[in-house]
C-alpha cells in the first residue's frame, strides 16, 4: 500500500483522537510512537495475512529458526524502511514540526538477545523475508530479557531489563495456538495394544503462550513471523499450583535470558527454558501440518518441514521431534530417525569446547524423564551402529552420554543433515580440530556459511548521510543489489567524494560525542580518532590488549611521548557469573576515570565505556567510529559480526586472523585493513606444547612490563584487587588467550593506524574500499546460501501488494 505524506497526517490525527483524545501538538513522543505504530501495523497486517493464506495453499516448504536469543532491536523505523515508507513518514512528520528519531527513541529495545548470537537470528529472520523465503523465527518471550547494565563505582551492576513495562506494540497473543509442555515426576512404559505407550505420573504441565511478531520484507518481500512462547499455568491444572510461590516459578520460566549458571537452580532453569521452546515450537509446527495443512503423511515431513538449530540451546529439538513421532504420533523408531535428521539442521557458534553445552544426567533425568530415555537411546543405537567400524576410542570420544553429562553439540550433530561454521577459518577448524572425530564420520554434513549483517539497517537507518551518497555516486539500486555497492570504489580517487565521506564520519562523530557528553557529562573531541571495541566482555575477544594498550598510550603521554588524539569506545556486557569479565570492567572504568580527569593529558586521550550497549547504541556508534577493533585470540572467534558493521561504515579494522576476519581482508586487500598477530599454526602450536611462558616475554620487554605492571604499582586507584587478579591472569603459564603473546604486534598495528591517520586522503581512500566491499556480508547473501544448501527451500509465490 503506497502511502502519501498527507494521507499519513490524516491517519496519525485519527489514532491519537481514537487512542489518547488529544491532538498532535499536545501528544506525547510516547503517544505519537503508540500512534505512528499502529498506522505501521495497518499498512503490514493485510500482508501478513494474505501470506498465510499463500503458505498453506502453496503447501512450500518452510524453516523454522529456533534460537534461544533474537535480538532485532526497535521496530518502528526498520519496519518503515521495509514498507518503503521511512522518507515519507520523516518528512511528514517534520511537516507538524515533529521528530522521527525522537519519536522512535519511546520505543524500548527488544531485550530478546545479547549479542552476536541473537542478532544474527535477527537478521536471518529480516533477511528471509526480503529474499521472499517463508521462515519462522522460535524463541522465548522474556519478560526482562538481558539485564540491564549500570556501572556503580566502576564495577557492573545487573537490574531488570523491564522493557515490557510498555505495551509492546508489534506482538499478537495467539492463545488459541496455545500448548503445554511437560516437566518433572516419572515416566512408565506400558503396553497399548503393542505400542510401548508413556504413562506420566506426578509431572508439572506449563502452557505455552505463543505471542507472534510480523517480521516484515524490505519492499516487496513477504511478512513472515517470529514466534514467542511466554509460560502461563494452564487453567485445568489450577489446582496443581496453589500458592503464589507456585505460579511464579511457572512465569519465572520466561523471566530472563541467561539466568545466573554458577549454581544449581539457575542452571535447571536453563534447561528448563530450553527444553520449553523447543518443545512449544515443534508440537506448533506438528500441529500445523497434520491439522492446518490435513496431512496425515508424518515421513513426508522433510518434504514441507526444515527445522534450524542455531546453537546447542536448541539441540533437545531431536530427542522433542523423536518424543512427538515415536509416543504421540506413533511413527516407528527407525522411521521417526530418518524424518528427525532430515529436518534439523544445525549451526555451530564456538571453537571453545567449554562453550558447547553440557548437561548433567541426573539433572536432565528427573527435570525431563521421557527426553532423557530417548537421548539415552539414540546414544545406545549411535555406538552400536558405530562399532566394528571405527575404533573404540572414536565411538566414546563422539557418543552424547559420557561422563555423567549429556553432550549437547554431539547430539545436534548426531541428529542432523547439516552441521556448518560461520567462517571459512571456523569451519576449517571445526573439520580439522574440534570436530575432527565426527567430520572424519560425516564429512558430508559439514558446510561453511559465514555470517552476515543487514545492511539495510546499518547503512539506511543507521547512517542515513552515507546511503545518501552512494545513491548521489552510484545510484539507488544498491538499496534493493548490494553488488552494487562494488561501485563504489570508482571513486577511490575521487577528492569530491572522499571530503563528503570524511564530512559524514565528522557529522556522526559530533553527535555520538553530544550523545557522550550527554549520557557521562565527558567532553571528547569529535577530530580525534573514535576507537571503538564494542561486543560481549569475554577473555578470548580481549578487551583487555586494549586496556594494556590504553595504558601504554598514557604512559607515553605523561612522558611527553605525542600520540595522535584518540577516543577509545567500548560497549561490552559481562554474564552475572562471569568473575574475570567483571573485573576486567572495573579495571577499564578505573582506567577512564583516571584518564579523563587527568589534566597532564588534557584533550589527547579519552577513555568511554558506555553502559548497557544495545541494539540502539550501536546505532550510535558504529557510524561514528574510525577504527574497528576485532583483536580475539586467533582461532576463538567463531565469526564476528561488529567487524562486518563498522566496515560497512566506514571504520577500518585491527584485526587478527580469526573469524570472519579474514574474509574482510581478503575482500579489501591486505592494504586496507591493519592485521597482526598469531597465525591458528602459532596458537596450536603453543597449546600443543605446552610452550606458552608470557612472564619470559614480560620481563625481556620494558615497555610491555611497564604497562602490564601498571595494574598492581598503584598507578591505576581504587582497583587492587581487580588489577592484580588481570596481571595473574596475563602472566600465567600457558595463558589460554595469549595476550601478551600479541602485545608487541599490537602496539605495531596501531603505530601504523597513526601513521595512516595523519595521511587524510589515504585513510579516505581506505575508508571508501571498506564500504565498497561490505557487500560481500550482505546477510542476504548468506541466507540465499542457507536456503538452496541446506533447507532446500523455494521463494513463496505472493500477489504483490498495492504498497
Amino acid at each position: 500500500m503506497q502511502l502519501t505524506k498527507e494521507e499519513f497526517k490524516k491517519r496519525l490525527e485519527r489514532k491519537l483522537d481514537n487512542y489518547f483524545e488529544e491532538d498532535v501538538k499536545s501528544a506525547s513522543n510516547s503517544d505519537l510512537y503508540a500512534a505512528v505504530s499502529a498506522i505501521v501495523r495497518d499498512g503490514y497486517t493485510p500482508q501478513w495475512r494474505r501470506i498465510r493464506i499463500a503458505e498453506t495453499n502453496q503447501k512450500q516448504k518452510q524453516v523454522y529458526y529456533f534460537s534461544i536469543e533474537f535480538l532485532p532491536g526497535t521496530l518502528l523505523k526498520s519496519n518503515l524502511l521495509n514498507l518503503g515508507w521511512l522518507k515519507t513518514v520523516r518528512e511528514a512528520l517534520a511537516d507538524l514540526h515533529l521528530d522521527l528519531d525522537k519519536i522512535a527513541a519511546a520505543e524500548p529495545d527488544m531485550a530478546l538477545g545479547n549479542g552476536g548470537l541473537g542478532r544474527l537470528a535477527a537478521a536471518f529472520m529480516d533477511s528471509l523475508a526480503s529474499t521472499g523465503y517463508t521462515g519462522n523465527g522460535n524463541g522465548i518471550r522474556y519478560k526482562y530479557g538481558l539485564f540491564k547494565q549500570k556501572f556503580v563505582n566502576g564495577y557492573q551492576k545487573e537490574l531488570p531489563n523491564d522493557w515490557l513495562k510498555k505495551e509492546d506494540h508489534w506482538e499478537v497473543r495467539r492463545e488459541s495456538k496455545s500448548v503445554l509442555v511437560r516437566f518433572g515426576g516419572k515416566v512408565n512404559m506400558v503396553d497399548d495394544n503393542g505400542w510401548m505407550t508413556p504413562q506420566y505420573e506426578g509431572e508439572r504441565v506449563v502452557r505455552a503462550v505463543p505471542y507472534d511478531v510480523a517480521v516484515v520484507g524490505y519492499k516487496d518481500g513477504l511478512t513472515n513471523t517470529l514466534r514467542l512462547w511466554d509460560a502461563e499455568v494452564p487453567p485445568e491444572e489450577e489446582l496443581n499450583y496453589p500458592t503464589i510461590t507456585d505460579r511464579r516459578r511457572v512465569e519465572d520460566l520466561t523471566s530472563i535470558l541467561y539466568p545466573d549458571d554458577s549454581n544449581y537452580e539457575g542452571r535447571l532453569l536453563r534447561l528448563k527454558q530450553e527444553y520449553f521452546f523447543v518443545s512449544a515450537g515443534l508440537q506448533s509446527i506438528l500441529n500445523y501440518y497434520t491439522k492446518d495443512l490435513d496431512n496425515k503423511d508424518l515421513t513426508k515431513l522433510p518434504n514441507y518441514v526444515a527445522v534450524h538449530i542455531n546453537d546447542t540451546h536448541p539441540a533437545m529439538a531431536i530427542a522433542e521431534l523423536m518424543r512427538l513421532l515415536v509416543d504421540e504420533h506413533r511413527v516407528d523408531w527407525d522411521t521417526a530417525w530418518n524424518i528427525t535428521q532430515k529436518v534439523m539442521s544445525y549451526t555451530n557458534h564456538t571453537i571453545m569446547a567449554e562453550a558447547m553445552e553440557k548437561w548433567d544426567v541426573n539433572m536432565m533425568s528427573q527435570l525431563l524423564p521421557r527426553i532423557m530415555q530417548i537421548i539415552t537411546e539414540i546414544d545406545r543405537r549411535f555406538c552400536v551402529g558405530l562399532k566394528g567400524h571405527v575404533s573404540d576410542d572414536v565411538i566414546e570420544r563422539t557418543r552424547i552420554i559420557k561422563n555423567g553429562q549429556v553432550q549437547m553439540a554431539h547430539l545436534a550433530i548426531i541428529g542432523s543433515h547439516s552441521i556448518n561454521g560461520v567462517a571459512a577459518l571456523h569451519t576449517q577448524l571445526l573439520e580439522t580440530k574440534v570436530l575432527k572425530d565426527f567430520y572424519n564420520l560425516y564429512p558430508d554434513r559439514f558446510n561453511n556459511k559465514t555470517n552476515g549483517i543487514t545492511l539495510r539497517r546499518w547503512l539506511q537507518i543507521a547512517n542515513p548521510e552515507l546511503s545518501d551518497l552512494l545513491d548521489e555516486t552510484i545510484g539507488k539500486n544498491w538499496r534493493n543489489d548490494s553488488d552494487e555497492m562494488l561501485n563504489f570504489e570508482k571513486y577511490y580517487h575521487d577528492t569530491k567524494v572522499l571530503h563528503k565521506l570524511s564530512d559524514i564520519k565528522l557529522d556522526n562523530k559530533k553527535k555520538l560525542a553530544k550523545f557522550i557528553k550527554e549520557r557521562t557529562g565527558i567532553v571528547v573531541d569529535p577530530t580525534a580518532i573514535f576507537d571503538v571495541q564494542v561486543k560481549r566482555l569475554h577473555a578470548y575477544k580481549r578487551q583487555t590488549l586494549k586496556l594494556l594498550h590504553i595504558l601504554k598510550l598514557y604512559q607515553d603521554l605523561k612522558a611527553g611521548i605525542d600520540h595522535p588524539k584518540r577516543v577509545v569506545i567500548f560497549g561490552a556486557k559481562a554474564a552475572p557469573s562471569y568473575v574475570f569479565a567483571k573485573q576486567v570492567i572495573k579495571v577499564i572504568n578505573e582506567t577512564a576515570n583516571m584518564i579523563n580527569n587527568d589534566p597532564d593529558v588534557n584533550d589527547k586521550l579519552k577513555v568511554i565505556f558506555l553502559e548497557d550497549y544495545d541494539v540502539s547504541l550501536a546505532e550510535r556508534i558504529i557510524p561514528a567510529a574510525d577504527v574497528s577493533e576485532q583483536i580475539s585470540t586467533t582461532t576463538k572467534e567463531a565469526s564476528g559480526t561488529s567487524n562486518m558493521k563498522l566496515m560497512a561504515n566506514g571504520a577500518l579494522t585491527v584485526a587478527t586472523m580469526d573469524g570472519a576476519n579474514i574474509e574482510i581482508k581478503d575482500a579489501v586487500g591486505e592494504d586496507n585493513i591493519f592485521s597482526f598477530g598469531l597465525n591458528k599454526d602459532q596458537v596450536y602450536k603453543y597449546y600443543a606444547e605446552h610452550s606458552y611462558h608470557p612472564r619470559e616475554m614480560y620481563e625481556n620487554d620494558a615497555v610491555m612490563k611497564k604497562a602490564v605492571d601498571a595494574l598492581i604499582d598503584g598507578t591505576i586507584p581504587n582497583c587492587s584487587a581487580e588489577g592484580q587478579a588481570l596481571f595473574n591472569n596475563f602472566l600465567g603459564d600457558n595463558e589460554q588467550f595469549l595476550v601478551l603473546a600479541d602485545f608487541e604486534a599490537y602496539l605495531r598495528a596501531q603505530a601504523k593506524i597513526e601513521q595512516t591517520w595523519k595521511q587524510k586522503r589515504l585513510w579516505e581512500q581506505m575508508s571508501l574500499v571498506n564500504i565498497a566491499h561490505s557487500e560481500r556480508f550482505d546477510v542476504d547473501k548468506t541466507i540465499e546460501r542457507y536456503a538452496e544448501d541446506i533447507w532446500h527451500l523455494k521463494k513463496l509465490e505472493v500477489e504483490k501488494a498495492d504498497r
